[in-house]
């Protein structure tokens, strides 16, 4: 016979309600104590985060100059900075270049050769992949102003490594192939997150999926398809979504080829640096940067909105089946249904 088991907790003999007093956690702070510890944290966001864009979004809405009257007494002119950057064949195409960059350096080689370095070494061990490893963070480690000069040895016309590897002396690989070289110099540059990521989620795949798979007679294609990729989805568009940010969002090509030859390797960052510091426009170039600011927040809200269908398909078939009825199921003798049930 089942007896239903009183699932209330008794009240304390002070007269404290269970749980605890209200507003209080488990270290005891209560939210008051908790907000101390918060305040800081918010204070260096408001100084270093908020108060700059909002700063920059007022120097967009004006004609601020660094020399001239407009730097003494600039002008209100509202929306004018956004319309004229939506008809700047500049902007244009340092926005078209630095999809480019992103697409080519973050989404397809940092990610795909970081995924497959990590897919590669997931089953070696000893000194070859300690040995690639240190290789790969070593890449990741090094000042990206250090890591550009490198490559300027590298694929500097005269006397350049690469051109004594290939026997092309003379050739301008930065002249001639301005936006090649800077997408394969931040794929060399930034693998080693992406293959850390990955190597990560790889080790959580659980192995008994691996193994039934191959009992199965899945190829190495079929289990990459069917088993791995849908268990790593979700450090996959994570990954993307920070590499893209990032990519998007750096300088560091400036000190390779300073968006030349000609602005043929000016990418959007590089763009809004020569407009508002090297042409003087504050004004214009911060509406730039509010620009660029709100394809970040585009960009984001993508991949976010991508990474929650992933979680609620993932929960969805969990939901959505029935739980198992009749002999040897939930209610089986001795496995009662509801945890607050009893045997007597």
């Amino acid at each position: 016979m089942a007896t239903t088991a009183s699932s209330a907790e008794p009240a304390p003999p002070d007269g404290t309600p269970p749980g605890g007093p209200p507003e209080q956690d488990a270290a005891g702070l209560g939210r008051r104590g908790a907000a101390l510890f918060v305040v800081p944290a918010l204070v260096l966001v408001a100084l270093f985060l908020v108060l700059p864009a909002v700063w920059t979004l007022y120097l967009g809405s004006t004609d601020y100059r660094l020399t001239g009257i407009p730097a003494v007494d600039p002008s209100f002119v509202g929306t004018d900075n956004l319309t004229r950057a939506l008809g700047d064949s500049g902007f244009l195409r340092s926005l078209w270049l630095t999809l480019l960059f992103v697409l080519g350096s973050a989404v397809i080689g940092q990610a795909g050769l970081g995924f497959a370095l990590a897919w590669w070494m997931r089953e070696r061990t000893g000194w070859l992949k300690t040995t690639l490893e240190a290789l790969v963070m070593l890449a990741w480690i090094l000042p990206s102003s250090v890591v550009a000069f490198l490559w300027i040895a590298f694929l500097d016309r005269d006397g350049g490594t690469l051109n004594a590897l290939l026997h092309t002396p003379g050739a301008a690989w930065l002249l001639d192939h301005p936006m090649l070289s800077i997408v394969v110099y931040n794929i060399w540059r930034g693998t080693a997150f992406s293959m850390m990521l990955y190597s990560a989620a790889l080790g959580n795949v659980p192995a008994s999926h691996l193994e039934t798979a191959r009992l199965a007679g899945a190829n190495g294609w079929q289990l990459l398809r069917d088993v791995v990729l849908p268990c790593v989805r979700g450090h996959v568009l994570t990954n993307l979504l920070l590499i893209s940010l990032w990519t998007f969002n750096d300088f560091t090509p400036f000190l390779i080829t300073a968006g030349g030859p000609d602005g043929a390797s000016e990418i959007l960052p590089v763009h809004i640096y020569k407009t508002a510091l090297g042409n003087g426009e504050l004004g214009y170039g911060a509406a730039l940067s509010f620009l660029m600011l709100l394809i970040n927040l585009v960009v984001a809200v993508i991949y976010l909105r991508l990474l929650g269908r992933g979680r609620t398909a993932r929960r969805r078939p969990a939901a959505d089946v029935p739980a198992p009825r009749g002999p040897g199921a939930g209610d089986a003798p001795g496995r009662p249904d509801d945890p607050g049930e009893a045997t007597a």
